[in-house]
């Protein structure tokens, strides 16, 4: 059974009718997934290199990462237009 990493303090990530957790998988990947099902909506996957650059702290990286996606997504889901003033770069 994986980990399940708390989420910041005095935060609760909501979806329409369900909690969310973050959990640490045994191989290293982090999930995001509804806390009643073994399914992910979302799985990160950081490299040795990337690991180390974080000097440890990509699980704090990822939760931050989530916790920002769930917030655009609630936003999206809410009728708020994503501003789109041309070509976006992602990087």
């Amino acid at each position: 059974m994986p980990d399940i990493m708390p989420g910041y303090p005095g935060e609760q990530i909501f979806m329409p009718t369900s909690f969310l957790e973050i959990v640490e998988l045994p191989d290293g990947r982090i999930e995001l997934r509804r806390a009643e099902d073994e399914g992910s909506l979302v799985t990160l996957d950081f490299s040795e290199d990337a690991k180390a650059f974080l000097q440890g702290q990509h699980v704090e990286v990822a939760k931050a990462m989530l916790s920002v996606g769930v917030q655009m997504a609630g936003r999206l889901a809410e009728g708020e237009p994503e501003k789109d003033d041309g070509p976006r770069v992602l990087h």
